[in-house]
């Protein structure tokens, strides 16, 4: 049985959270402040995150870097904010995917379950090791490491699943949409910040001039390609 971390101050909001959570068979802890949250998620208990962005305490872009520093579970951010640069930078800091204030129970559960099961996926449970070599990037399954040029490189859990999904339809083109679709194991919902922000961090880690990517390539009007 999976454990999810909520930290909300809202006890109304968290409390909703964790009701129709528990109805679908997960276990569910509740922090109040960004501090607490910080405390319970450094016991290493905890198979995700919702975290909510104005928190007392710690803040929540502060706790999601701090977390992400020692833990590569699925964070999930929680936020009325709507501003496009708000969701860009806890990205920035960490976090996997996000759930905009007011959400329906249906979806944060969805949200939830497909995260869990990314990670599930990406982490190699139940699968059978693999060793991809695409020019100087070099990727280990079964380890979840990924090197250029004999270098390791430290990916976050989706940065990791879109590169693998791309190097696996190598010169495909896809679109932001159903990139989403693939690694974040929902309807994009007209949203493509997320897909943005992850194609622009791996650039930065496996491109030797990510200005003028050779692997990850932009096709304008279509998409983006993975070639070699």
């Amino acid at each position: 049985m999976s454990r999810i971390l909520i930290v909300e101050d809202d006890r109304a909001i968290a409390e909703i959270e964790r009701d129709y959570l528990e109805l679908n068979g997960f276990q569910v802890d509740i922090a109040k402040d960004g501090n607490a949250g910080y405390e319970k998620s450094m016991s290493g208990k905890y198979d995700l995150i919702l975290l909510d962005l104005m928190l007392p305490g710690m803040d929540g872009f502060t706790l999601c870097q701090k977390c992400r520093e020692k833990l590569d579970i699925p964070i999930l951010m929680v936020t009325a904010r709507q501003e496009d640069v708000d969701k860009i930078r806890g990205l920035g800091m960490g976090a996997d995917d996000y759930i905009e204030k007011p959400f329906s129970p249906s979806v944060l559960v969805a949200r939830v379950k497909a995260n869990l099961q990314q990670y599930e996926r990406l982490t190699g449970k139940g699968s059978h090791s693999q060793v991809i070599t695409v020019g100087d990037i070099t990727i280990d399954t079964s380890s979840h490491r990924v090197s250029v040029k004999g270098s390791e490189v430290k990916l976050k859990n989706k940065e990791y699943e879109l590169l693998l999904f791309l190097v696996y339809h190598m010169d495909q083109v896809f679109d932001k949409e159903t990139l989403y679709e693939n690694i974040w194991g929902m309807d994009a919902m007209g949203d493509n910040a997320t897909v943005a922000v992850h194609i622009n961090r791996l650039r930065m880690k496996i491109e030797e001039d990510p200005a003028n990517p050779k692997h990850i390539q932009t096709v304008w009007g279509a998409g983006y390609r993975f070639s070699k």
